[in-house]
């Protein structure tokens, strides 16, 4: 009673009102990059369990154990959350292995691409790109950051091709670069995963060396005038 008339209520059950699932009060204080990294990785987390239409920055602070106010002081709205979260995990953060040839090192760098497709990550890609049709903000960002950003793999490879002489040093920052990572890309957005070590030797062989090697202004032909399996249509 003497509680009561001072005004304090025991909370229900005997619970202290900051112990509820999910109360960041309860957690150690995170700043800088290991606060970023964990909303990051909450945001994927969410990504795939509800999709984009789904996520909240609610529903991301709460998974990362955080306020919303920390979200919004790094990212405007949600769509600049995902966009940051899948760009993280690109093809760009592998360091593959020099083997010596520009043909192997190709094939080296797309076979490590369609692992990382295989992974949970290639799925939120692929349901990203389709709500992207649904909202004019999200696919600017995705043009912009995810589907346009240079493939890091890709342009260590052609550098190391110029070094050996193997290309022309003009090549790693024209249009023709990434042409082998669109092209896998897109067989992935239509088929899924895995992707056939067939298409990736097609792509390797029949389009992207041709087109490395052509001088400017000539496209090699393939032959039928279609990319590999179909899909020169989709580029």
């Amino acid at each position: 009673m003497l509680d009561k008339w001072l005004g304090v209520m025991p909370p229900p059950n005997g619970d202290a009102p900051d112990r509820m699932d999910g109360d960041h009060r309860r957690n150690p204080r995170r700043r800088g990059e290991e606060l970023k990294n964990a909303i990051l990785a909450a945001a994927l987390e969410e990504l795939a369990e509800a999709g984009y239409a789904g996520l909240t920055m609610e529903r991301v602070a709460a998974r990362a154990r955080t306020g919303k106010a920390a979200l919004y002081r790094r990212w405007p709205n949600r769509a600049e959350l995902v966009v940051e979260a899948c760009t993280v995990h690109r093809l760009s953060d592998v360091d593959m292995p020099d083997t010596g040839a520009l043909r192997t090192d190709v094939i080296a760098a797309l076979r490590q691409l369609c692992a990382n497709l295989a992974t949970s990550h290639g799925d939120i890609l692929r349901g990203l790109l389709a709500e992207s049709m649904h909202d004019p903000e999200l696919a600017q960002l995705v043009r912009e950051r995810v589907h346009g950003a240079g493939p890091g793999a890709i342009q260590a490879v052609l550098l190391r091709a110029v070094a050996r002489g193997e290309i022309e040093p003009w090549i790693p920052a024209s249009r023709r670069a990434t042409v082998a990572v669109d092209l896998l890309r897109n067989y992935y957005f239509l088929h899924g995963a895995p992707i056939p070590e067939g298409v990736i030797t097609e792509i390797v062989d029949e389009v992207y060396l041709p087109l490395l090697l052509a001088p400017p202004g000539a496209l090699p032909s393939t032959g039928s005038g279609q990319a590999p399996n179909g899909t020169a249509g989709d580029i």
